[in-house]
């Protein structure tokens, strides 16, 4: 599945259409790795292998399966360069997706509402292990260490987040600078001497986009590096190997039922 991911095409429409492409392989793939995360959960539960080897199997498993989210961000990183605008309005997602995105993408400070969420489920769960002193090692056993660790990573996120979302606001702003208003006029008046010619010549109106894009490219690009950076922080910082997994049997599950209902209210709509 992965080389088919992988496979890049250039121009125009055919570009948007292979990101589409490239995207629902990336889902087939996460499904796989959703699978492998809760067979190794399993097995942690069932403790059908040794502490050791069971530890080197997870940091691999949680390795390849962070790499699957860096090919997601370096195939979007490349295709925004030419066509930044598909990043923001994206066609291989629901309208219930596109309701919840920030800058073209999950919030990152939702990785810690994700977390929380995880943790009190697992913690009820084994609420009666945990009363007799017992460890379970999974989300609902993060220690006082752990939690400060989160709530720090959380503040310094939520405060890169608003800086991101204030450069983007600036970038905004720019749809009415100077060049834009002078612009809309000069083609406004043309439109009413009937200079049809000269207003269907669009380079001029690229010229003068094409500054603004580049912004938007160069927000992007933060905003996914916030949100790669996060999830490494927390799976890889943070929690243990096994922690690890439960985090991302979490994120991948509300990932794909997330997007499966949008598809299907979008159906339904349409």
């Amino acid at each position: 599945m992965m080389s088919n991911s992988t496979t890049y095409t250039r121009n125009g429409a055919a570009e948007r259409e292979s990101f589409q492409n490239f995207f629902e392989c990336w889902i087939v793939d996460q499904n796989q790795h959703l699978d492998e995360l809760v067979s190794a959960s399993k097995e942690h539960e069932q403790n059908q292998i040794d502490q050791e080897a069971e530890q080197r199997n997870l940091r691999s498993l949680l390795k390849r399966v962070v790499k699957h989210y860096e090919l997601y961000y370096r195939a979007k990183s490349r295709w925004a360069k030419n066509d930044v605008l598909s990043m923001f309005n994206p066609s291989w997602t629901s309208s219930l997706e596109d309701a919840f995105m920030w800058i073209g993408g999950w919030r990152p400070s939702m990785a810690f509402h994700l977390l929380y969420s995880k943790s009190g489920q697992q913690f009820e769960a084994r609420l009666s292990d945990l009363i007799q002193g017992l460890t379970t090692g999974d989300l609902g056993d993060l220690s006082p260490t752990q939690l400060e660790q989160v709530n720090s990573l959380q503040k310094e996120t939520i405060r890169e987040e608003k800086e991101i979302s204030e450069k983007l606001a600036v970038q905004q702003e720019t749809v009415a600078d100077a060049s834009m208003v002078e612009l809309s006029h000069a083609v406004t008046e043309l439109m009413r001497e009937g200079e049809v010619e000269q207003v269907m010549d669009e380079g001029r109106v690229d010229e003068t986009l094409a500054p603004k894009e580049q912004g938007l490219v160069a927000i992007l690009q933060k905003a996914d590096d916030l949100r790669l950076n996060t999830l490494k922080k927390v799976v890889f910082d943070i929690l243990s190997p096994i922690q690890g997994v439960y985090f991302l049997i979490a994120a991948a599950e509300l990932h794909l039922r997330f997007h499966e209902w949008g598809k299907k209210r979008d159906a339904r709509h349409n």
